[in-house]
């Protein structure tokens, strides 16, 4: 039994669209299946939390990376395989995963079979599987879930562009803070920190590649920080991040650690997977092999 999960409006109504071609395909191969339509934000996790392992053989969400995040956060103690058929602006997971764009071809390597091992971010007790973001970024990840410009975009295909576009709204007015920050055990100051990154994947914000040799599956965090830089320098370095290459400016510091924790002088957002999951202080830790990816 697969059990697909359906943000129908994700993507501008994409999900809806791709559910119905995924449903044809499932029909003709006679794969026995389910489906649940999401209503809200974290309904994916009230409905998966109690699925019976021996009666599932993956739980596949159709969506975004907020999809993605609620399914991850309901199936994380079980173990059941995860899938994902992207369908969203960003579908950050996915590109960093190695999935197919076409739905339908992603749904092929779903059926597949094939699994591997997935590290998972904990912060507390909720987790995250790309990157925990923390100060300027957590304030564009706020502002894009609450933009009426993002839903506009995704009807044609360009809502990852709202994030660059939020970008230069918060630059101008976001002030950078100090912080301390105890990576396994060790403690290192920073003073005008514009953000943190804390990654298990490399992308996210809709392709922002921040930390290029993050992987998924060697036990580790990967940390960028964005640190004494001026608004106009970081607006020249900002359009290096998608391909990676911000990493060699001298505002950027990349650390590797367990555990990571976050102490500022003045308290700064943070997400998860583009959800907004709180404030500093934080600590953000890493689960090797925690989730079946199929």
């Amino acid at each position: 039994m697969y059990i697909f999960i359906v943000n129908p409006i994700s993507g501008n109504g994409r999900g809806h669209l791709i559910w119905k071609e995924i449903e044809t395909v499932l029909q003709k191969k006679k794969v026995e299946h389910e489906v649940i339509f999401t209503r809200y934000r974290g309904h994916a996790t009230d409905c998966v939390i109690g699925l019976d392992e021996r009666k599932v053989t993956a739980v596949v969400a159709i969506g975004g990376d907020g999809t993605v995040h609620d399914v991850v956060n309901g199936i994380r103690n079980l173990p059941i395989a995860f899938g994902i058929i992207p369908a969203g602006s960003g579908n950050d997971y996915a590109r960093a995963m190695g999935v197919p764009k076409h739905h339908l071809l992603a749904l092929d390597r779903i059926l597949s079979g094939m699994k591997k091992q997935m590290d998972i971010l904990f912060v507390g007790e909720k987790c995250c599987t790309t990157v925990v973001g923390i100060g300027f970024d957590g304030k564009v990840a706020q502002l894009a879930n609450q933009s009426k410009l993002k839903k506009i975009l995704n009807r044609f295909n360009l809502g990852k562009l709202i994030y660059g576009i939020i970008v230069l709204q918060v630059l101008f007015r976001y002030k950078p803070t100090s912080v301390t920050m105890i990576i396994d055990g060790k403690s290192v100051q920073f003073s005008n920190v514009w953000l943190i990154a804390i990654a298990n994947l490399p992308y996210y914000g809709g392709g922002m590649n921040i930390c290029p040799e993050a992987s998924s599956d060697d036990g580790y965090l990967d940390v960028c920080i964005v640190h004494n830089i001026s608004k106009f320098k970081l607006l020249q370095v900002f359009p290096k991040v998608f391909k990676g290459n911000h990493i060699h400016h001298s505002a950027i510091t990349l650390m590797k650690g367990k555990s990571v924790t976050v102490t500022s002088e003045s308290p700064v957002i943070i997400h998860g997977d583009g959800e907004i999951i709180g404030e500093t202080p934080v600590e953000v830790t890493i689960q090797k092999s925690m989730l079946h990816v199929v």
